[in-house]
């Protein structure tokens, strides 16, 4: 283990090969057979396991259901809404067939012609046409609202180029679909649970984001707007980690979903949709891990606290046992994940490199010695900081210590974006920071042709509006025009 953090390369190095290694080395994730896919470790599933865990319970709290909808769609559906198929038409998976036959030239199986479907089936890349013409069936009259049900899924989206997490052709997520019986109902839905994410991200995994709308540009294919939360990882690129959408009535209209109001007229629904994904694991590794692994937010972590033993004899691993157990169970009782690692196929110094690697947030260190002294060896991994601690009450001091590093973290990436957030007000300023990286504040005269142009000639995308900004009358950067407020300009993943 030793060997292999040597081998980990160096974020001021190469940062996205440390992403890819890291990945790799701390049992997240690996590539599989099939082209852009990865298989989800059981390390790594644990983590998302967690994330699942407390994004389902916020949910629940706003009144929101789960439910589960088919893998497939048929083709015709996507069509209905015409933004929204073009949206995705080029990262559709198409199913065409459905029997295979055994080759009769003997090479193996081939798709049996005469079993062609009649209508093609698209492996959904999002689900709002499945769903939609489901819900016509189950809506009818304004008691039937509002609908709020929210699903865990896969989906696929053929993409090109693929890295662990941050973009795969298939990954994980939620996607929320809500119907109400008013415009102002939905858009009130839509930014509630943009709120949420931003609850999550900030309390949980200690990622300050930014709340935003996007530009029409940037829009969700078939909403009328999108939210955003926007966070910067330590290279000053930006990660959109959650959006939520006011669809409007775009796809009742395009699937015929109507309710008989209270003054028993017909009315088209109003609708939303919102989604993270395993795109959030992405994020916990940039923001905080550092070159020597890991850095997990307590809050997030599978293993909270790892109890290493330090021991030459039998006997003594006997008594370091006895004065552990009893340790762990008080530890479990207050809600904490502990690891007691008495095994004895791996020596202490490979144990510590690995929890260290996997950004286990509290080590504690325990020998015959310690227990003469009543002490134990503490260590935290956000800054490897080690001390002595009285063994008496160790679970109170871990408890505390774990809340500590869950701000810390949170304190030292809020810092980093502060200072890689940078206000510019010309052409040739924006030029030059853009190379540096981070986030820039920039008028922007409000028009598509001016926002592509700066896409081309920088690769920066406007990331959002910031929903809390002040309007600040100015210039545009790159036409001069009238601003009335400043937008957020990044490179992003």
């Amino acid at each position: 283990m030793a060997k292999e953090l040597k081998d980990l390369t160096k974020r001021a190095d190469n940062y996205s090969q440390w992403y890819n290694e890291l990945v790799v080395k701390a049992d997240l994730a690996e590539q599989s057979a099939v082209r852009g896919c990865m298989v989800i470790k059981p390390y790594g599933y644990a983590i998302w396991e967690k994330m699942q865990h407390e994004l389902d319970a916020m949910f629940k709290a706003t009144g929101v259901q789960n439910a589960y909808f088919p893998l497939l769609i048929p083709k015709s559906f996507l069509s209905r809404e015409a933004d929204h198929v073009e949206g995705f038409a080029k990262e559709c998976a198409v199913v065409t067939h459905y029997r295979l036959k055994n080759d009769p030239n003997g090479k193996g199986v081939v798709v049996d012609p005469a079993a062609r479907l009649e209508e093609e089936l698209i492996i959904r890349p999002t689900s709002e046409t499945i769903i939609w013409n489901t819900y016509r069936n189950w809506i009818n009259s304004y008691r039937d609202l509002p609908l709020l049900i929210n699903q865990w899924c896969n989906v696929f989206r053929w993409e090109m180029r693929t890295r662990l997490f941050l973009r795969t052709a298939e990954f994980l997520w939620q996607e929320g679909h809500t119907a109400h019986a008013t415009r102002e109902e939905a858009e009130a839905k839509a930014i509630e649970m943009l709120n949420v994410y931003a609850d999550f991200a900030e309390k949980y995994m200690a990622l300050p984001v930014i709340k935003g709308v996007k530009t029409a540009n940037e829009r969700f294919a078939g909403a009328l707007e999108t939210y955003t939360i926007e966070a910067m990882m330590q290279d000053g690129k930006a990660l959109q980690s959650g959006t939520s959408h006011f669809l409007g009535q775009n796809f009742a209209k395009a699937f015929d979903v109507k309710f008989i109001d209270k003054e028993n007229k017909l009315q088209d629904v109003w609708a939303t949709s919102w989604g993270v994904s395993t795109r959030l694991m992405g994020a916990l590794i940039m923001t905080h891990s550092d070159d020597n692994g890991l850095v997990l937010p307590p809050h997030l972590a599978p293993i909270q606290v790892v109890i290493i033993p330090v021991y030459k004899t039998d006997d003594q691993l006997q008594e370091v046992n006895k004065v552990v157990e009893p340790i762990v169970n008080r530890l479990r009782g207050m809600g904490i994940s502990v690891k007691y690692d008495n095994a004895d196929n791996k020596r202490p110094g490979f144990k510590f490199a690995d929890y260290e690697l996997k950004g286990v947030p509290v080590r504690l260190v325990l020998g015959a010695r310690d227990i003469e002294n009543g002490t134990v060896e503490v260590m935290r991994r956000d800054t490897l900081e080690k001390s002595s601690e009285q063994l008496e009450g160790i679970e109170n001091r871990v408890k505390e210590l774990l809340e500590e590093i869950q701000q810390n973290i949170y304190t030292k990436a809020l810092n980093q974006r502060e200072r890689m957030t940078y206000k510019v007000d010309t052409w040739d300023e924006f030029k030059e920071q853009i190379e540096k990286g981070g986030f820039i504040l920039a008028h922007w005269d409000g028009t598509t042709e001016t926002e592509e142009k700066i896409k081309e000639e920088t690769k920066a995308t406007i990331r959002c509006i910031p929903m809390d900004g002040d309007e600040e009358p100015g210039k545009c950067i790159y036409t001069g025009k009238p601003s009335k407020r400043r937008v957020i300009f990044a490179r992003n993943y």
